[in-house]
């Protein structure tokens, strides 16, 4: 069985999302393409926004990971508006939204109502209170390996909608299989009927 992984930052997993890192050459397999928070350039960014524009091939799959990154050095009006012109883009382009989030959750909230397009909070582990604020909001979450070892975090995850999730092993080396296989656990779900919703996820967000 085939597991697919919704973000990586490997080359060789063709069964995934690979997120292609700042001023690459897209590869031949799906991936998202954009431009993170900690990789803005102030004094170059007409050129990041022409890579981001030029570089959105047959295969790319959404945009991101972008967001707001409370720990990033630039300045946070000036990642909320390069969030947007990507959440812009994602409108015109009618693909989904990866995105990266720290310690910004309620403004990533606010700036929702500009998306026509699904958007999904990558690498969530954070608490229920914040979960549940996320899925009144339409959001879609994706876990990666704290999943794993976090009993908070599996608490939390077991009242998350199963159409809402995804899975991911994000820059982390380990099989996302046990991943597959925790979750599975966890929600008291096949390995197979897992799968079979992830990829059912994945059309639904594919077709916004």
């Amino acid at each position: 069985m085939d597991f697919f992984d919704f973000h990586h930052h490997k080359e060789y997993t063709r069964n995934g999302i690979y997120n292609l890192d700042i001023n690459t050459v897209p590869p031949d397999f799906s991936y998202s393409i954009g431009i993170h928070p900690k990789d803005i350039d102030t004094q170059n960014i007409d050129n990041q926004l022409n890579w981001l524009n030029n570089n959105i091939t047959e295969n790319c799959f959404a945009i991101g990971e972008c967001g707001l990154d409370s720990f990033a050095e630039t300045d946070q009006e000036i990642q909320e508006r390069i969030f947007l012109r990507q959440i812009q883009l994602a409108n015109e382009i009618k693909k989904p939204i990866i995105i990266h989030c720290v310690r910004k959750f309620y403004e990533v909230i606010s700036l929702k109502k500009y998306s026509r397009q699904p958007m999904i909070i990558h690498g969530f582990n954070k608490k229920q209170s914040i979960a549940d604020d996320l899925l009144k909001n339409n959001f879609y979450l994706s876990f990666g390996k704290a999943v794993l070892y976090n009993l908070s975090l599996q608490n939390t995850l077991k009242m998350i909608p199963l159409d809402r999730i995804f899975l991911e092993t994000d820059n982390e080396d380990f099989p996302i299989e046990e991943l597959y296989l925790k979750v599975s656990e966890i929600k008291q779900i096949s390995l197979e009927n897992l799968n079979k919703q992830i990829a059912e996820n994945l059309e639904l967000i594919k077709n916004g």
